[in-house]
């Protein structure tokens, strides 16, 4: 663009006016671009935020990239925190009725996150098929040490004070959320609907019926010995499932899946030869043909849990599905304690769902927010030192569908002053500053102080 040379004392024309706004607008809009353009690369292709800059600098050498500025990686950072907090301070009430979907999240250095989600009810119906993170909103975002029912219940207070009570709440089967959910609900004008998660109530119905019985015991230690026969060998594509301390019967079809196959691997007659692979499959899992009549048991009760799972988290719970549910709880033998537990949850749960006078089947399955914190787990892995910090804020990022935008109105909601505030407030420390501050020559111990 050709210059005009000017006197320092001559005013602008009118049209030289026009053309400098024109440019100031084309300046900012550059840089939202960029901002957000590097946000989206953190969020949603998870690449680091030092690679970032790399990549921008890529794209000047190898296509068209009218930007000429390059950011720091830390300004990445600080974008993506206030991204997060934009959002969670610009949540308002909806007139659309919604489910709140809660859950802490497991201990990352020595606290813990509570994390509320939003998520309209026709979300499932609209979407066919179980909801995604694009779906839901982030609420409401708790850091603390101390978790209790009664620390639980003023937390939830203050987010639905801000974004309006839901229609229900949904949540697993833990003691102290259970109790923290009450505490909240009791204290409503109308108390709120509470929903607990159908992949959770099946695994506990499944661990109070198998888990302490002599046959799941035996199947359980077989699959062991067999696993450590096999491991490290060339049939090791045939090793059990893995099964965990914790959340083992989360993963219960899997097992009786692979049960059901094996016993057809055993059904061949006669002796095998010795050294083939069905003699030494045999000898890997010794006895187990004897366990067919738990195996099959248990890969029956397994498959209905599956297919009722399937059913819920894909349709949600209303009249058609309860009745495909309840059906299917009947193939299970009358002395079935997961059949009571899953025709009991069906009962109570559908009389949540008629109040509503909803015609949109309700969301029964919190999974949606174990994927959030799996997610989130995973682009805080690169640190070498694991702790919650101010990062919990890149978990209202990873939901709904940003644009370029929906992220300008949100950092426009957020200033870096903001981030430390919220930083001194909701994280008094971490394990780097306390790291820090013991390593420090001014704060070193003296000797025996320690």
């Amino acid at each position: 663009m050709s210059t005009t040379k000017k006197n320092s004392t001559e005013q602008p024309s009118e049209q030289a006016i026009e053309t400098t706004n024109t440019a100031q607008v084309i300046h900012l809009s550059e840089t939202q671009q960029v901002r957000s353009l590097c946000i989206l690369l953190a969020i949603n292709a998870v690449v680091s935020y030092r690679s970032i800059p790399r990549i921008l600098e890529l794209f000047k050498l190898t296509v068209p990239f009218e930007s000429n500025w390059t950011p720091n990686f830390t300004s990445v950072i600080n974008w993506t925190l206030r991204l997060g907090l934009g959002l969670l301070k610009q949540v308002k009430t909806i007139s659309e009725p919604w489910v709140a979907i809660i859950d802490h999240s497991i201990d990352i250095g020595t606290k813990k996150v509570l994390v509320v989600l939003r998520v309209p009810v026709e979300a499932l119906s609209k979407r066919g098929s179980a909801i995604q993170l694009q779906d839901c909103e982030c609420i409401g975002l708790s850091v603390s040490e101390k978790v209790t029912g009664e620390t639980i219940s003023p937390e939830l207070e203050k987010i639905f004070t801000q974004a309006g009570n839901p229609v229900a709440i949904i949540k697993d089967t833990d003691a102290t959320l259970n109790k923290g959910v009450r505490l909240c609900s009791e204290k409503q004008e109308k108390p709120i609907p509470i929903i607990d998660d159908i992949g959770h109530a099946m695994a506990n119905a499944l661990k109070a019926q198998f888990e302490k019985t002599a046959s799941y015991k035996r199947f359980n230690a077989l699959l062991s010995y067999g696993a450590k026969c096999l491991r490290q060998t060339d049939l090791a594509f045939i090793t059990p499932p893995k099964l965990r301390s914790k959340g083992r019967f989360l993963r219960h079809r899997k097992l009786g899946k692979w049960g059901t196959k094996m016993l057809n691997v055993f059904a061949v007659k006669g002796r095998a030869s010795k050294g083939s692979m069905l003699d030494r499959i045999r000898n890997a899992f010794p006895d187990l043909i004897k366990s067919r009549s738990f195996i099959e048991y248990f890969a029956l009760t397994t498959k209905i849990v599956s297919e009722v799972m399937k059913i819920l988290k894909n349709k949600g719970l209303n009249k058609a599905t309860y009745k495909q549910c309840y059906d299917l709880s009947k193939k299970l033998p009358r002395n079935s304690f997961v059949a009571k537990c899953l025709q009991a949850w069906l009962k109570r749960n559908i009389e949540v769902h008629k109040p509503l006078r909803i015609s949109k089947p309700l969301i029964v399955s919190s999974d949606i927010i174990e994927s959030l914190f799996g997610k989130f787990k995973y682009a805080i892995e690169r640190s070498p030192q694991s702790d919650m910090n101010r990062t919990v804020l890149l978990i209202p990022a990873l939901c709904g569908n940003l644009d370029g935008e929906i992220i300008t109105q949100a950092l426009n909601q957020a200033s870096c002053s903001d981030l430390d505030t919220w930083e001194k407030d909701n994280i008094p420390y971490t394990i780097r500053k306390r790291r820090q501050a013991f390593f420090s020559q001014d704060e070193n111990p003296k000797s025996g102080e320690l």
